[in-house]
Parts: C-alpha cells; structure tokens; sequence
C-alpha cells in the first residue's frame, strides 16, 4: 500500500468520525463514540469488500449490510452518503430531526441503502441469519452451473449490548447448526455500556462461546488496524462452511482526549469543547463542522461507483440465464414483484357443511398444503410445533445444511429468533416466510413481530391453541389478554377465522396482503364448519366483519364473535329468535381489515339505529367497547383460565348458549 492511499484511507475513516461526532453534537443526541471507533471497520467494508450499487440499493445480489448496533447509525449514514447513494450532507445536519432521513437508529425504507431497521439489541443480529437462510433457499432453486446469481454474503457489525441479549444466542445457535458460511459477523468488543465497564456484568469468553455454537472465530486487537481487519474478512470469506465471528477490539470515542474508553461517550454528545480537542487530535480545523475534504468524497464515490458495473455484469448473466432458463427466470422475477402467481388461489379448498368438525388450526394445514405448488418461494415452519400447529408441506423436504432448497424450516425452541430471521426471510425480495407456534408464545416474538409492522413488511406468524378452548394445559399455555395486545400494534393485521372456510380465505388475505405483517389466529379444539349455501360466503372475511346470519326482521340486538365463539353465538341466534328476538349474527375475524372498509359499509354492518350489541370473545375484552358501544356489553375473560377440559371451562366463564342468551335479553 502506498503512502498516499494510506493518507487518504486515513483522512477517510477520521472524516466519518469528526461527521458522527458533529452530527451528534448538532442534534443534542445521539450515540458519538461507537461510530467513532468503528469508522476503520465500516472503511474496509464499504472501500473493499462489499458488493453494493448505491444508484440501486435494490440489487438483489448486492451484499447485504445490518448495523444490529443501529445506535451507532452515523457510522452507516456517512457511509451511505461518501459513497454515493440518495443521501446528502444536509441529511447528515438534520440527524434525528423530524421527517429527517436519517432517524436516531437505522430504518428500513426511510434512508437509502438500509437493508433492515435495527435498534432493539440483537434483533439485526438475529435479522442476519434469515437474510442468510433466504440467500441460501434463493441460491438453490435458481442457481444453476455457470449461473450464480444468488452468492451475497451478509456482513453486520454488532456490539456487547447484542450478544447480551438472549435473541441473539438463539439466532447464533441456529446459524452455527445449519452453517450459514456467508454470514461474517464483526463484534465490536469496547467493553462498554451504558452503566460503565462491561466487566460489571458481562466477562464471558465471547470468542469460546461462538466457537461451541460451529462459528469460525478469528480475534484483532487494534480496531484501528485496517490491515488485520481486511486479513480477517478475507478470511471470512474463505471460509464457506461456518459463519464467522471477527472480534474486534476497539477504543470507544477514539480521538476524543477525555471521554475515550468512558461510558459517558456511548449515549450523549462529546460536547463542543471536547469535539474542537477532537477535530485537533485529527488535524481537522476546531472551528468548522460537517467538514467533508472533496478528495475524501471523490475516493469514496469512486469506490461506490464500482458497483454500477458489478451490477451491469450481474443483469448481463440474468439476462443469459433468462435465454438458457425462462421459466425460472420468470418464476423469480415474479417473486421479486411481490406478486403471486395468477390462479394461485384456484386451490384454496372449499369445505363443506357436512364435513366432520375441524379445528381451524388443522384446516389451514389442509389450505398450505393444497397451495404450496402453487407458490414455490412460500417457506415456513414452526418453533418444534409443526405437529400441533399443522404447518408441515408435506410433498418437500426440510431446509438443511444438505437440502437448501427445503420449504419446511424447523427454527427450534427458539420463538423470539424465529420472529426476527422471518423478518429476515421477508425483506428479502423473492421469499414469502410464515413461522408458527401456540399463541401464547407471541410473547417471545414480540419485539419482531413490533419491528416487522414498523418495516411494512409480510412475515406471517402464525398462532394456534388460542383460548380456553385448548383445555388442560392450564393458565400458562390458555392466551388472554394477547389479542387484544396484538391488535393494539400499528400497521398489523390479526386474524381470527371462525371455522374451515374462513380459515381458507384467512390464508388468501394473508398472503395478498401487503404493508405489514399478518397474524392467522387459529383453534385447537374442533368446530363445525358453516353452511356457505345456508349463511354468507365466507370469503367476505376479506372485509373484515360480515353479516353470517341475518335477523327475521330489523333486529332487537346483534352478537357479534370471532373464531370459535361465532358458533356459540349463532346458537345463542336461534334460540332468541325462538324466543322472539330478532337477532344479527355479524363474524369478525378481523378488526383491522374491517376498519379499511368505507362509512357505508361499516353503517351496514353496525347500524348506527340499533345499538344493543353483545360481542362475545374467550379473550381480554379490552377495544371491543368500539363495537358494542354504550348500550352493549362484552362476554371475555378478565382473569387467567383454568386446567380442565375445555367443556368445563366454558361452563364455569359463562361462554355456554344459555349465558349468552341471559347477557343478550339483560341488555334489552
């Protein structure tokens, strides 16, 4: 290396410190030391070895980067910006500002060039390994001999903070298990938090631990060593078979005389003294900020403009592969759209009144399995469940380190993982990812589950056993107040079908649907499936809530249900007519597909002339005053279950005919 690309190595990786450093300061928030220590890192990724087209951050064979520390995100949004993509200096000034690009951690869709929203610690980590889980399975089914179109590595740079947190074991366990060897993983071990020296609470052997879960584990000392750094990606790369761990020692707010090595750099500005003492250290004028030196930015560019002739020589091979392979050429070009195959849904089975009764759970087994040829970038399992949640394909094969392009992927007992590398699987164009597991067990998933809904991305989870109804497994195992928690996230769609049919159509929405995550909601316990010639289709669950049973006249009252509770009410329906009292039976499997309906429909639905309602749910009744309104009521569950058989469980919380019609003739 000469002494000039040495000078402007250097003079680069400062000028992305003293950036971090001002950005912060300007805004009064932030994070200055982590990016300051990890400008040579973020250096050699972004100048030598990541394949990326900042003209087109889209690339599908681009290399994918996560910052899982996304508090160090000035590191990222320098990058992003000296290396060419839609990002400018004003974008750096307005850091953490309002409808500004660049937000106080990483986030997917806002800033160019971010491949995932990171800032919860250890979910980019676990992120990681479904982008590398998806590069695989895309590999598999497309590559072909001299074609490889799908060979990205997935670089993240995580933190202390990450391996601390238990996701991330899960998603290392499972990475080392399957030997995702494109993953390379770079650990910034600053021996700091928040609260001061990691040595308070975290002194493991890191380098150890990794090493027992199958990774490939190199160690640097000096985190300013550009050179070792190189040597050890370099490494990384040839090394196919295990993921890869580079620890890297590093000096948190390097440059800064008095706040280097100090918790006091992680979370607040340096402060204007400290950052003239910086910018001297650096051999950068004190009295000027968001200095950028034009041969900085002309090196950098040129670095990112690499990629455009990366990616022309890679749509030079898509193009020849279309010509050799057309109709897998199409297949994945369609995948990539976001858009499903047309007549995908002839195959949604139609189930019949007379047909045995049948959990929901098992009826949307019978709906994946009747669609999955259909869909061949459909790709999903459960947490160890597969049996009880009927998740199985059951004409394909396992995903394995032998068997990459398998469609039934077994996460393990790992829920909280599973969430995150589905989240993983779904931002990559071209795979439709579905994880399952008893409802319950949301409460592991749900900081993904959160970050999926504010990335408008479409894993679909999955949840079955979803009430009393499961019976004598007890309080722990019976969900109560998750529907309602679950509801409550922005931009996420639950659905909670009442029987076969709507389960189907439950399966079609969900994998129409886009912007966001769906959550299918399904019985343990069997239930009779609904005339369709007798009451209404059930593919109007698409609307959200429908009219299943009308009233023999303008009705005194309507009982309103999901799921499993819409069979009782319709027998609560019968016997009040019998009694003279005219009664609407309304299905909502979903509130929010119901709330994109217009004013008309919902005044059809819920008319605002007959406001008796009683809505009946084995759940937290928390939002359904929405619906009743001030003269309904609501039949849910305000305390724990039981163990005991489910009949006696419905018996001793009221959800029996008899209850029911009781509460519905106390409200007239």
């Amino acid at each position: 290396m000469n002494s000039n690309t040495q000078e402007i190595e250097t003079l680069g990786i400062n000028t992305v410190r003293i950036l971090s450093a001002d950005a912060v300061q300007k805004a009064n928030s932030g994070h200055p030391g982590t990016p300051m220590a990890l400008a040579p890192m973020g250096h050699v990724l972004w100048a030598d070895y990541m394949k990326y087209n900042p003209k087109n951050p889209h690339w599908p064979n681009r290399d994918r980067f996560i910052l899982s520390n996304g508090h160090a995100c000035m590191l990222q949004y320098s990058f992003l910006y000296l290396t060419g993509y839609d990002l400018t200096l004003d974008d750096i000034k307005n850091f953490r500002q309002l409808n500004s690009k660049t937000a106080g951690h990483p986030e997917y869709g806002l800033a160019p060039g971010i491949d995932v929203t990171t800032g919860p610690l250890g979910q980019g980590f676990a992120n990681g390994v479904g982008f590398a889980i998806a590069q695989k399975h895309l590999a598999a089914r497309y590559n072909k001999p001299g074609f490889d179109l799908f060979d990205y590595k997935i670089y993240a740079i995580c933190s202390d903070g990450d391996l601390m947190e238990g996701v991330a074991s899960e998603a290392a366990s499972i990475a080392g298990h399957l030997e995702l060897g494109n993953i390379i993983y770079l650990y910034d071990d600053n021996h700091i938090s928040i609260e001061g020296d990691t040595d308070i609470t975290f002194n493991e052997d890191v380098a150890k631990r990794f090493e027992a879960y199958g990774w490939h584990v190199q160690t640097i000392s000096d985190g300013n060593d550009i050179e070792a750094i190189s040597n050890a990606i370099r490494n990384a790369k040839g090394e196919t078979q295990k993921p890869s761990l580079i620890k890297v020692r590093t000096q948190i707010a390097y440059g800064s005389p008095n706040k280097v090595n100090t918790a006091g750099a992680h979370g607040s500005p340096l402060g204007a003294d400290e950052i003239k003492l910086v910018k001297e250290f650096f051999g950068f004028d004190p009295e000027k900020s968001f200095v950028v030196p034009d041969e900085v930015l002309k090196y950098y560019h040129e670095k990112g403009e690499k990629g455009i002739a990366l990616e022309d020589k890679w749509n030079k091979l898509f193009k020849d592969y279309k010509e050799k392979y057309p109709e897998l050429a199409a297949e994945y070009e369609l995948a990539f759209s976001g858009e499903l195959p047309k007549g995908w849904d002839a195959k949604l089975p139609v189930f019949k009144a007379t047909d045995p009764k049948m959990a929901t759970r098992q009826a949307s087994g019978k709906v994946l399995n009747a669609i999955a040829g259909s869909l061949p970038n459909f790709i999903g399992g459960s947490a160890d469940l597969s049996p009880s949640t009927d998740t199985t394909l059951k004409e394909y094969t396992s995903f394995t380190t032998e068997h990459r392009d398998g469609r039934n992927f077994h996460f393990g007992i790992r829920e909280h993982s599973m969430g995150s590398i589905l989240n993983g699987m779904a931002l990559t164009k071209g795979v439709i990812p579905f994880g399952a597991t008893f409802l319950m067990f949301s409460e592991y998933m749900r900081p993904p589950i959160r970050l999926a809904a504010i990335m408008k991305i479409r894993p679909i989870f999955v949840y079955t056993h979803d009430s009393i109804g499961l019976g004598e497994d007890g309080t722990t195992h019976q969900p109560i107040e998750q529907l309602a928690s679950l509801r409550s996230i922005p931009n996420i769609t639950v659905i909670r079908p009442a029987d076969a049919n709507e389960s189907s159509h439950a399966w079609r929405v969900a994998l129409e649907h886009k912007d966001g995550p769906v959550v299918l909601v399904f019985t343990r316990q069997g239930l009779p499936i609904i005339d369709q010639d007798k009451y209404a289709k059930a593919s109007q669950l698409e609307q959200g809530a429908y009219i299943l049973s009308e009233a023999s006249k303008n009705p005194d009252l309507i009982l309103i249900a999901t799921g499993s509770e819409v069979q009782l009410i319709m027998q609560a329906q019968a016997k009040l007519e019998e009694e003279g009292i005219s009664t609407r039976v309304v299905s909502m499997p979903s509130w929010e597909l119901f709330e994109k309906q217009d004013a008309a429909y919902k005044e059809k639905v819920f008319p605002k002339a007959y406001r008796k309602r009683l809505a009946v749910e084995m759940a937290s009744p928390m939002g359904w005053h929405k619906y009743t309104t001030d003269e309904g009521d609501m039949l849910g569950m305000t305390t724990f279950g039981e163990s005991a058989p489910a009949e006696d469980l419905y018996k001793v919380f009221g959800f029996t005919v008899d209850n029911v019609v009781k509460k519905a003739k106390a409200l007239l």
